[in-house]
């Protein structure tokens, strides 16, 4: 019986840590200088997997980064880069789409919605043993 306590004791632990673990929640963005939470609220990661940062990157950004379209600007997809690649993109605004004034259809709260969903479906940030 006591065994069984440990090991059941051992695995809820482990379940815990990896949960703890599965995703950012917070993170810190150089453009504004400042930390946000990003795992619930005005994003709705959890209720909505695409949230309003996903529906605003579906739906302007790959528009024109479409998957198969030759005609358009390179394919992107949220697991396109890393957490920290994408925080490059939006903070030194270097695409070409951001210098042609594409991105001026997005008002400031959008374009940090879309960089808050990409920082946390980025392709380094979640955890492969995660269930989520």
């Amino acid at each position: 019986m006591k065994k069984v306590a440990i090991a059941l004791g051992v695995l809820v632990f482990v379940g815990v840590a990896s949960q703890a673990y599965a995703a950012p929640e917070i993170r810190y963005d150089k453009s504004t200088d400042t930390c946000r939470v990003i795992g619930d609220g005005p994003l709705e990661w959890e209720s909505r997997p695409w949230g309003q940062g996903g529906q605003i990157f579906k739906s302007l950004c790959q528009s024109c980064h479409a998957d198969g379209d030759d005609n358009a600007a390179p394919f992107l997809w949220k697991e396109s880069k890393t957490s920290k690649g994408w925080n490059r993109v939006f903070a030194n605004q270097y695409p070409k789409c951001a210098k042609d004034g594409s991105w001026s259809t997005m008002s400031k709260d959008q374009e940090l919605m879309v960089n808050d969903f990409l920082y946390r479906w980025a392709k380094d940030s979640q955890d492969a043993n995660d269930s989520a």
